[in-house]
This record gives structure tokens, C-alpha cells and sequence, in this order.
């Protein structure tokens, strides 16, 4: 299932929103062996918006930084596990980005920075197995 070639080109990889949808579809498929999969879900934060939306936006609640996708499944000494999902190649992780891992890591959740959705499915995967 992974593809490990990669164009020169940048922009010829897969966008960020193609690798959640590909992570999406292998936990549909993979649900059968972890049934946990279908509490997975995606936080829909990200996105570019005008300024009223996004003001009406940040009065019901959405906050800059929030990880991608949630687990909401305890595994060991973890509450559940939060993605920051990124492209393959490109993707950056913002200040936000990075105060929010670091404080739910704080709360007892598995907070990871993934590259391209077959990284994200083996620390799923991982994740599950403990």
C-alpha cells in the first residue's frame, strides 16, 4: 500500500488532505482487526477562511493548533492518541502546533507529529498493539 517513490517535484505528493483521506480509508478497511478504528476522527480546524467565518469559528470553539485526527482510545499509561498529520515531504509544524502536542502529552495523551498517512497508520497501529 505505501509508495515509497518520490517525484523531484514537490507538488507532485500527495496534499495533506489526500494522505488524511487515504488514512481514513485504510482504518475503515483495517477496523475489522481494530475495532477502536471507528472512534477515530478528524478535528476540522485547519483550513483557510474569511474573516467572519473564521471569526464565528473561534466563538464556537475552534482554537489554532488543535491536532488532525483523534483516537480517543486509552492504551497503556495514554488517555488516547492525537495526530498532527503532515504531508510526506513539506509540511511544517507551527508554533501552536507544537504548544498544543506538548500540553496533551502533559494530560497523558499520545501526541505525535506524523509524515504521510502510512507513518500515522503504523504508529496507530503500534499504538493499538499495546
Amino acid at each position: 500500500m505505501a509508495n515509497d517513490y518520490k517525484p523531484r517535484d514537490k507538488r507532485l505528493l500527495p496534499r495533506e488532505g489526500e494522505e488524511q483521506a487515504r488514512l481514513f480509508h485504510w482504518a475503515q478497511m483495517a477496523s475489522g482487526k481494530y475495532p477502536e478504528l471507528r472512534l477515530m476522527f478528524h478535528v476540522p480546524n485547519g483550513g483557510s477562511r474569511g474573516k467572519a467565518e473564521a471569526g464565528r469559528f473561534r466563538s464556537e470553539g475552534v482554537k489554532a493548533g488543535v491536532p488532525d485526527i483523534f483516537l480517543p482510545v486509552a492504551r497503556g499509561d495514554f488517555h488516547g492518541l492525537f495526530i498532527e498529520l503532515k504531508r510526506r515531504e513539506g509540511g511544517r509544524v507551527s508554533k501552536e502546533q507544537r504548544q498544543w502536542l506538548n500540553n496533551l502529552w502533559k494530560q497523558g495523551y499520545l501526541a505525535m507529529v506524523c509524515k504521510g498517512w502510512d507513518e500515522a497508520r503504523v504508529v496507530i497501529e503500534e499504538y493499538l498493539r499495546k
